[in-house]
């Protein structure tokens, strides 16, 4: 599933597209993805002006002129590409339609917006704006990783008495938004944290080490256009390439790169989920 910086590559990507845009015309192939898309969904976003486009957590939000914000979300397989161009420069024709096209905007100055999701776990929603935070979806999540509210004082309170393992706490969406499996795996290596620590036992030292490496893991997976590694496309249809810069992640077995290391990166399961770390530089 697309984490942070991949859905604020695709937010990037359609900023040129859409914002301050018209929406010209919306077309819903089908009645939903992983939830009914709302009523007359097509008609409330024909004629509106995206007035921002915003992320929150893993969700895109375009908050619209007529006082609703589109809620989007990619889920397991969703792609968003823009063709035709927006700015001008060339001539780009529409590519041919697709069977897993749900979602199309056509935009008035030319470009086109294609939701393409061929598992169909993503979803749409549209909510009032001046009410958003209280969404079923957004109601509960946590700070922003990027953002001034996250910090080390933060953190701390909501990782206090915790006796889940510190990689479960940081998954958890109601204490950090839109981390994932990916970053928390690198981060906790960069932070050198072991992932099965428990939560509450850090030090306020050791967790002042960690929001920085927190903020820097995923600043440099969106410079790289996020990681590519099954689904995940940027809007221009190219991958992005921060899978090479893992240090950690889907490496069992290869050596640990922290400087002058000898450990071998190791896979244990939590949660269900891999987890991937050194257990000779992470304690």
């Amino acid at each position: 599933m697309p984490e942070l910086p991949e859905v604020e590559t695709v937010r990037r990507g359609l900023q040129p597209a859409m914002e301050g845009q018209v929406i010209a015309r919306a077309r819903v192939n089908r009645a939903g993805l992983r939830w009914p898309f709302p009523d007359r969904m097509a008609e409330r976003l024909t004629g509106r002006r995206v007035l921002a486009l915003r992320r929150r957590s893993k969700y895109i939000l375009a908050d619209l002129d007529g006082a609703e914000t589109l809620i989007l979300h990619l889920g397991m397989s969703g792609r968003i590409l823009v063709s035709g161009d927006p700015l001008g420069r060339f001539h780009h024709h529409h590519p041919a339609p697709q069977k897993h096209d749900h979602v199309v905007l056509d935009i008035a100055n030319g470009a086109r917006v294609t939701f393409n999701d061929a598992r169909r776990f993503g979803a749409m929603d549209l909510w009032p704006t001046d009410r958003l935070d209280t969404h079923p979806l957004l109601v509960n999540l946590g700070p922003e990783p990027l953002g001034n509210s996250f910090d080390d004082a933060t953190l701390a309170a909501r990782l206090t008495g915790r006796r889940t393992p510190i990689k479960a706490a940081l998954l958890d969406q109601r204490n950090v938004a839109g981390l994932g499996n990916i970053y928390v795996c690198e981060a906790l290596h960069r932070a050198g944290i072991n992932p099965r620590r428990l939560a509450g036992s850090l030090s306020r030292g050791r967790i002042a080490r960690l929001v920085p490496v927190i903020r820097d893991v995923l600043s440099e997976a969106i410079v790289a256009g996020g990681s590519s590694l099954r689904d995940h496309l940027q809007t221009d249809g190219e991958l992005g390439y921060f899978q090479h810069s893992f240090r950690v992640y889907d490496r069992e077995g290869a050596p640990c790169r922290t400087d002058a290391c000898t450990g071998t990166i190791r896979r244990i399961v939590q949660s269900g989920r891999s987890t991937f770390y050194c257990p000779r530089c992470q304690r």
